[in-house]
Parts: structure tokens; C-alpha cells; sequence
């Protein structure tokens, strides 16, 4: 703007200090002449003349390629063909808003050419400062409107037919006088229509039908309907036929995001097939247009600006643009991190300044993201910013303390949520490394190893990799005393049998003799131990398998007899003591009232044992086996309380195997009841600990489970609440026979269930069911009385029973 406010301040100054002004620049310009022949003189001429040559080919069969003329002037400003250049500014003017130092350029060359004392020469000079400041003005707009959207298919056209308008309102101007002026505007506009025809956009018909009848007008058709384009312009025809065959590919497809009667995610999904499409012909700006309609349809949508910014990272790499886009992509979505990510990794590769990278980067922060993971990539990222710009020589003012702080806040940030993960192991391995390596501080480094195993230290990989680090450094004795430290702890799957291994390698490596023999006497009976420990782990799995096959064929063995039965007499004589009681609901009633829908396992990704399994990734199995000596069983859930609930519940607690929830058999509700599997006594105890804290908004009762006992005891049986007990009995008197031993227990001796006023399932004893005294009541009999009152009536005696019959 300032450039423009300066032409236009020369343009309107007065003769005398313009009269200065061109003997200044005159001088000026015929030194830059006399430098420029020189030049000339040392290159090759017959070899320029063949580069003109070329490129005026070039520019007859294509005028609009912008570089072709920029090429072509440069050329021969060089050669100082007067005659030539002015032509070809002229040709190019015509075409493209020049920029301001070609402007400049071109008035420089004038001045030196022409007398300021002749008034031709002046007035000449005057226009071309006119003519500079309003072409970088005005046309430039419009140029970058076309950029911008002048490949929209829909839409482009509007911006096309403005450019046009605007044209033709200062080719009206003029006046008919200046001929030569008027014939470059008319040029201007034609090269617009042609320009326009070359592009698919909807309308192509009544464009080429108003540029007939515009060229009709210009004398150039004598009728718009006989002449063809072809017989005229050869070049603009075929161009138009191409961009016709292009728009007619893409007419389903417009026809498809613009209709007005399908859904948000239909039209989402033909903007996809679209961009497909387009990707296939592969034309950047065009698909870039294209993204930009389908974000202004579907600001939110994260997919949508991912992909957009990946494309965009493919073909301008860098540059504003790619910026611009990536601002507006964040504060659409600000909660997707990986949004934020490469929004600094684009501002690193166009070279932006440590401000603006630390400015972003704290802005992320302050974004809420779904997952950790997605705050952890933000931390490595910016770490690795500052490690690749202090390993440059252009920053040698950045510091190493600013990756150390970096490192610090990821660690106080995360270390609460990701303890024992892979992610906080491998910020604190690659913090560890630049310590030793950009940091230079062996004591920080191993400082930095120490607090991970605080963290990780339940993870194999935490200590290997301090041990590593040691090793590389040459430290033998630092990573002999790691080995001292955690060779008898206990890890997942084989580690503890790897670390042991490890340590007797590195003593045969690096060790004496009498360190060999110093760990082989440490490690043998370790070794010794685990082994043992397997064999019976593995022994303890083949016997719980054989039980669960056995278990298995008794409870089927069981459901037959018990169809059977219920066809017996003395079957269908207990139900005349309930003539309310159809038969169908018998047959349920005697099976199960109740069952357990679902048996959640959980299996460790890569055999790892968590203490915070919250933030490990789980699978789920249905009819897994499961430990019954470290159970707990829970009563008074929610209703809507579900897996995900109780795994959250026992999240501080840690060690979860399996969760099973209670539900009835035919509403498919829960039963408020649970069975939670833990790893060991340790996990199980600390379960039990949180007896009758509340999970969504109910007291939860907890108590250890004992299925060998047939039911289950606290862990302090003089604290067990009534609550726990009533659920305990009533559980035991439902007569549900569940799928797991833990619960069978509670019903093994029950069979048969009838029904008593006062009590819907009462537990009945021996095989002779039928001599149970009961008490028998009218048909509709009612009382207003409770039903534990009920419960209370003492049976009648045999002689009580006969009497009121023989009443």
C-alpha cells in the first residue's frame, strides 16, 4: 500500500520535480543499459536468440503462462531489444496485473529512453504511473478472487463475470480518440473470455454464446450462429472443448453435494467421493477449491481438515497458505491434537520464529483433548522443534534448559494418568538421552532414569533401558548395581526369567570371573524359584480346566433330570397346592429365575500386569475361566451401573482379571449384584477397603467371596453390615443356579422351588416335598398384612392340617 501511495504521489507532483526526478533515474537507467550490454556481450547471442525464439512459440500456442512472459521480458530487458520489451510488457499488461516493480521497471526504461524535455514523453511516462497504481490496486483483487475461487464449478463463474463487468465499465471510458488505448482494454477483456472458457464451470454454454456475440459487437463475428469458434481462435475452441468434457465428468457430482433432500452425512459422503475423484486427475488447486466448499458445509468435522491440511502438506509443504489453513483448522476443532501437532510441524518447516512456535504450542495446551496419548505427542513434538533448531548453527541462542522444562511439565502433567505405561517410558528414555547428549549431565540423566522407576517401575523395559544407557556410557559398575537392584523382582509374563538372563550375559560380557560367579549365585535360585512357581501355576490351570469340563457335564446331567422330574406325579401334586402357577412358569421357575448374562475377562496387551489398568487397552472374552481365591463380591449396584463403572471404581486399587454382573434371566435387568476378579490377596484387600463407598450415588457393599464355604464372608466378619446379609440370604433363597462355581455354591441343594404367601421362593427339604405342612387359604383370600409378618405364621401340625378338612 505504501509502494501504490507513492506512485501515486509521483504521479500527481508537479513538472519541475518530475522534471528532476527523470534526469536522476535517466543517468540511472543508462548505467543499469550499460551493465546490461556488457552482460550480453559475454553471453552466448545465437544461444538467447534461441530462447527467445522458444519462448515466443510458447507464448503464440499458450498466452496465459504467467512464468513464459516473465521469462521472455527478463530476456529481453537483458538483449535490450526496445522495440521487443515494449511489445511484450504491452502483451502481458493485457493478460496479468504486473507487479509493482515491474511497473517500476518499465517507467525506469522509459525515462532513459525518452527526453523528460519532449511533452510526448512525459505524458507517456504519467500514464504508465496511472496505469501502474491503479492495475496493482484494483486487477490484483480480482486475481486473487480467481485464486481463490475461480475453480469453483458452481460458483466460479460469478467472480469471472465481476472481473468482465469491471473491464467493460473502463473500456467505456475512454474515449475514441485514443485508439491504441482502447484496443489494449478490448484485448484485456477477450483474454478474460478466454481464460473463463478454459475452465469447467457450470453455465459454459451461455458463456461461449456471450463471447460470440460480445466479439459480434467488436466487429470481429458477423453472426454469432454461423461463424465457429474454431475458424477464429483454434487454441481458445480446443481449450473450451476440453474444459466442457471436464465439467460434464463433474456434473453428477455437483448435482450430488448440491441436492437439497438428502442428509448431512449423505452429502459428507459425495464430498468424499468427489475429492476422490478430483485426487485421481491430479490437479492441486482444483482439489484445494473443492476442500474449501466441503469445510464451509462442515466447519466441525475433524476428517475434513485433516485430510485438507495433509494435502496441503503434500503439495505447497510450505508457505502462508498452509498456515492460514492450519489457524482455521484449530479453531474449528480445537480438541483434536493431531490437528495442533502438525500446525507446528508446517510453522517449523517455513521457518517461524521461536515465539510463534512457543506460541502455539501453549495454546494446544489449553485445548481439552479424548486421550493422553494425544497431550504426550504435543510434549515429543515440541521437544523435537527445540532439539532440531539447537542442533542448528542458526540457533545459537537457544538453550538446553528450555527442553529440560518442556520434559518437566510433560512429566508432572502426565506422570498422575500414564504410570507403567509405554508413552511415559518413552518420554523419560528420550529425556534421559538428551541429557547425555545436548545436556551434557550425566547426574541429570540418571536422575531422570531414577524418577521413571518410580513411575515404571513395575516394567521390564524401565530398567533394561537404564541399564542400557549405563552400558553405552561405559559405566560397568553404575549398570551392575541396577542389575543387583532389580533381578528378584517380579515381572510380567517371563520377565522376571529375561532379567536374569540379561544380567549373567552382561557379566560374561564385561564382568570377572568372580562377578559371574557373584550373580550366578544370586540368579540360580531365583531361577529355581520361578520355575517352580510356574509348574504350579501351569498344574493349578490344568486342574481348574478339568473342573470347569466336569462342571460343566454335571450342570447339563442336572438340567435333564430336572425336566424330567418336573413331569413326575408328585410334581404335578405340588402345583395343586398353587393352582395359580401355570405349567410354563414352573418349568422356568424350576430351572432358573435367574442367570449371569455376562463374564468379562480381561487379557493384558503384551502380558503386562498394570497397577493403574484404567489407561491399558483391554480385550474381552465371554465363559473365561477365573480365580475363585481373590474375589470379591459386590451388592447394592445401580441399576445402570455397568463394566466400565466398576473397572473405573477399582481403578486406584488396580489388579483387575474379570468382572461379572448379575442379570435376571427374563427382564435381562441387573440384579444390583457383581463378581469382581482380582490378581492377588494384595489387590483383593484393598478392594474390600472400599466397602460402602458410593458408586453413582448408591453405597456399594463389598465383601470377599468363598464359594467353598457356599457363600461369602468379609474380611472382617464382625463388620458386615445387615445390608450385606439380607442381600447374602435372599441371593441364596432366589433358588439361581449361576455359570460359575463362585456362585453355585449358594444353591447346590436347591431343586424345586413352590410358592407361600408371605415369601415367593422358600427353600424346601428332602425328597418327600409333598408331606411338608403349608398353610392353605381360600381362594381370594387377601390381607393387607406385610409380608414379613407373614412369614412369621408357624406351620400347622399334620392334625391341624386334617381338621380344617374335615370341617
Amino acid at each position: 500500500m505504501e509502494q501504490n501511495l507513492n506512485l501515486t504521489a509521483e504521479a500527481m507532483s508537479d513538472s519541475d520535480e518530475r522534471m528532476k526526478e527523470t534526469l536522476a533515474l535517466s543517468s540511472e537507467a543508462e548505467r543499469d543499459r550499460d551493465k546490461s550490454m556488457s552482460d550480453s556481450d559475454s553471453e552466448d547471442e545465437a544461444q538467447q536468440n534461441l530462447q527467445i525464439e522458444s519462448l515466443q512459440t510458447e507464448l503464440v500456442t499458450n498466452p496465459s503462462n504467467y512464468d513464459a512472459h516473465l521469462q521472455y521480458i527478463r530476456l529481453l530487458r537483458r538483449m535490450g531489444d526496445v522495440d521487443k520489451l515494449s511489445r511484450a510488457r504491452e502483451a502481458m499488461s493485457e493478460l496479468f496485473p504486473l507487479s509493482p516493480t515491474m511497473w517500476r521497471q518499465w517507467i525506469k526504461d522509459e525515462l532513459s529512453l525518452n527526453t523528460a524535455a519532449r511533452p510526448e514523453a512525459f505524458s507517456r511516462i504519467l500514464k504508465l504511473y496511472e496505469r501502474g497504481v491503479f492495475d496493482y490496486l484494483a486487477r490484483d483483487l480480482f486475481e486473487s478472487a480467481l485464486t481463490a475461487a475461480g475453480l469453483h464449478v458452481a460458483e466460479g463463474s460469478k467472480i469471472w463475470e465481476a472481473y468482465k463487468k469491471y473491464e467493460q465499465d473502463i473500456l467505456l471510458t475512454f474515449d475514441d480518440t485514443d485508439e491504441q488505448a482502447k484496443e489494449k482494454q478490448v484485448q484485456r477483456i477477450r483474454s478474460l473470455f478466454h481464460r473463463q472458457l478454459s475452465v469447467p464451470l457450470a453455465g459454459m454454454s451461455s458463456t461461449i454464446t456471450a463471447y460470440k456475440t460480445w466479439e459480434m459487437e467488436q466487429g470481429s463475428l458477423q453472426d454469432v450462429e454461423s461463424i465457429d469458434l474454431v475458424d477464429i481462435y483454434p487454441h481458445v475452441a480446443a481449450s473450451y472443448q476440453k474444459a466442457l468434457e471436464m465439467y460434464n465428468a463433474r456434473f453428477h457430482l455437483e448435482e450430488q453435494i448440491l441436492s437439497p433432500n438428502i442428509s448431512d452425512s449423505e452429502r459428507l459422503q459425495h464430498y468424499m467421493n468427489y475429492l476422490k475423484f478430483e485426487q485421481s486427475s491430479g490437479m492441486p488447486a482444483r482439489i484445494q477449491v473443492l476442500y474449501e466448499r466441503a469445510i464451509t458445509d462442515f466447519p466441525i468435522t475433524p476428517d475434513l481438515w485433516l485430510d485438507c491440511t495433509r494435502n496441503l502438506d503434500n503439495t505447497l509443504k510450505v508457505g502462508n497458505i498452509v498456515s492460514n489453513v492450519y489457524s482455521r483448522a484449530t479453531k474449528n476443532c480445537p480438541w483434536v491434537g493431531e490437528l495442533w501437532v502438525r500446525y507446528m510441524l508446517s510453522l517449523e518447516r517455513g521457518h517461524a520464529s521461536e515465539k510463534d512456535l512457543s506460541e502455539i504450542f501453549e495454546k494446544s495446551l489449553l485445548c481439552t483433548f479424548s486421550t493422553l496419548d494425544e497431550y504426550l505427542d504435543l510434549f515429543l513434538t515440541r521437544v523435537d522443534g527445540l532439539r532440531r533448531r539447537m542442533a542448528s548453527s542458526s540457533e545459537e541462542d537457544l538453550e538446553y534448559k528450555i527442553i529440560r522444562e518442556t520434559f518437566q511439565r510433560a512429566s508432572d502433567y502426565l506422570s498422575p494418568y500414564l504410570k507403567n505405561t509405554e508413552g511415559l517410558l518413552h518420554l523419560h528414555a528420550y529425556w534421559a538421552r538428551l541429557e547425555t547428549k545436548l545436556g551434557k549431565d550425566i547426574t541429570a540423566a540418571r536422575g531422570v532414569w531414577e524418577n521413571c522407576l518410580k513411575l515404571c517401575g513395575s516394567m521390564l523395559e524401565s530398567w533394561t533401558g537404564y541399564i542400557a544407557m549405563e552400558v553405552e556410557l561405559g559405566h560397568i559398575n553404575e549398570a551392575r548395581s541396577i542389575y543387583k537392584r532389580c533381578y528378584s523382582k517380579r515381572f510380567s509374563g517371563t520377565g522376571s526369567e529375561d532379567i536374569c538372563q540379561s544380567w549373567l550375559r552382561f557379566e560374561r560380557e564385561f564382568g570377572k570371573l568372580e562377578d559371574f560367579d557373584h550373580a550366578l549365585h544370586k540368579v540360580t535360585p531365583r531361577m529355581d524359584e520361578l520355575k517352580l512357581f510356574r509348574m504350579q501355576q501351569e498344574s493349578k490351570s490344568a486342574e481348574e480346566s478339568e473342573k470347569n469340563t466336569k462342571r460343566n457335564a454335571r450342570e447339563k446331567r442336572k438340567l435333564g433330570s430336572d425336566i424330567t422330574e418336573e413331569q413326575s406325579p408328585s410334581k404335578r401334586f405340588r402345583d395343586v397346592g398353587n393352582p395359580k402357577k401355570a405349567p410354563e412358569e414352573n418349568k422356568y421357575h424350576v430351572q432358573n429365575i435367574s442367570q449371569v448374562t455376562k463374564v468379562e475377562g480381561v487379557n493384558w496387551k503384551n502380558t503386562k500386569i498394570d497397577d493403574n489398568p484404567s489407561e491399558q487397552q483391554f480385550s474381552y472374552e465371554k465363559n473365561r475361566g477365573y480365580s475363585d481365591q481373590c474375589t470379591a463380591f459386590l451388592s447394592n449396584l445401580h441399576p445402570t451401573a455397568n463394566y466400565e463403572h466398576i473397572r473405573n471404581f477399582f481403578s486406584d486399587v488396580g489388579g483387575i482379571v474379570a468382572i461379572r454382573i448379575l442379570h435376571d434371566k427374563f427382564t435381562g435387568k441387573s440384579r444390583g449384584l457383581a463378581y469382581v476378579d482380582f490378581l492377588d490377596e494384595e489387590h483383593l484387600a484393598a478392594a474390600i477397603a472400599k466397602n460402602r463407598l458410593k458408586l453413582i450415588g448408591k453405597k456399594l457393599s463389598i465383601a470377599r467371596s468363598d464359594p467353598k464355604r457356599g457363600g461369602r464372608e468379609s474380611s472382617n466378619p464382625k463388620t458386615l453390615t445387615e445390608h450385606d446379609a439380607t442381600n447374602h440370604s435372599s441371593q441364596k433363597a432366589s433358588g439361581s443356579k449361576e455359570t460359575d462355581d463362585t456362585y453355585k455354591g449358594d444353591v447346590k441343594d436347591v431343586k424345586f422351588s413352590s410358592r407361600k404367601p408371605g415369601n415367593d421362593n422358600i427353600q424346601l427339604k428332602g425328597k418327600n416335598t409333598f408331606a411338608v405342612p403349608r398353610n392353605v387359604r381360600p381362594l381370594g383370600f387377601t390381607t393387607n398384612k406385610p409380608k414379613a409378618e407373614e412369614g412369621d405364621e408357624k406351620p400347622k401340625s399334620n392334625e391341624e392340617f386334617r381338621k380344617i378338612f374335615i370341617r
